[in-house]
């Protein structure tokens, strides 16, 4: 893909892990604790927030936000789309204000400024970029070829597919596209006991401590790999 296209680049997710750190101490996001979820199997999970159809359409658009090539795991791998179904399940966004004025053309410095609910984005999203894969493809977006899924993601994030267009006038494709990868880079660095970063399989791709008690010795040794695997907060380790 050009460079003035989205590129599902693990590099660049992974130059972002300092941003991610903080999901580690820090309760932004609604702890998933059910039994047995951090070592769950993907194939055998069953979604508690999006339907069949709508799952299916997520596993398909998180293989390509984060595919399984090049330096490390993907989203696949790691149980990105539980992340996601299980943060959306558990409330993900109640705690954001959501009484208006919404400006749709607000720049981005005033922060969040859509009338949709995480829950409603990628309910009424993805209906659309199904919509819109049928239009032009005449199939659904899971079942396209690799080019074509990052050229309707491409055109998500660029406001290519107007959602106006579509029968919704309320919600922007950027907007669905911007929730989507955002959720998928949080579930694929954070902590495993939200549903995500299974076996701690992206630190380990990383280099990164996770919550261990203690690394300060390795602060200041620059260049040198620290030798010891990720331990999560439940104090399993990789």
């Amino acid at each position: 893909m050009s460079k003035d296209k989205f590129s599902p680049s693990r590099r660049t997710i992974l130059m972002a892990t300092a941003a991610a750190v903080p999901l580690v101490s820090v309760p932004v996001y609604r702890a998933a604790r059910a039994d047995g979820l951090e070592g769950v199997e993907l194939a055998q999970y069953q979604p508690v927030f999006f339907s069949a159809a709508e799952w299916q359409f997520l596993l398909a658009a998180c293989d390509r936000l984060i595919p399984a090539e090049g330096r490390g795991p993907g989203a696949l791998e790691t149980n990105v789309p539980v992340f996601i179904d299980q943060q959306l399940h558990n409330g993900l966004g109640d705690d954001v204000y959501m009484d208006g004025p919404h400006k749709a053309d607000a720049p981005s410095t005033l922060g969040f400024q859509s009338a949709f609910t995480p829950q409603q984005s990628y309910r009424t999203g993805i209906k659309l970029a199904q919509q819109y894969a049928q239009q032009k493809h005449g199939k659904p977006f899971e079942q396209l070829a690799p080019a074509d899924k990052d050229a309707l993601l491409t055109a998500l994030q660029k406001n290519e597919i107007v959602f106006a267009d579509l029968g919704e006038p309320g919600l922007k494709a950027s907007s669905f596209f911007n929730q989507m990868l955002g959720d998928a880079k949080n579930g694929y660095l954070a902590d495993p006991m939200y549903g995500g970063n299974k076996d701690m399989k992206a630190w380990v791709a990383i280099g990164f401590p996770g919550a261990r008690a203690a690394y300060t010795e390795w602060v200041d040794q620059h260049n040198v790999k620290y030798p010891l695997g990720p331990v999560s907060v439940s104090g399993k380790r990789a």
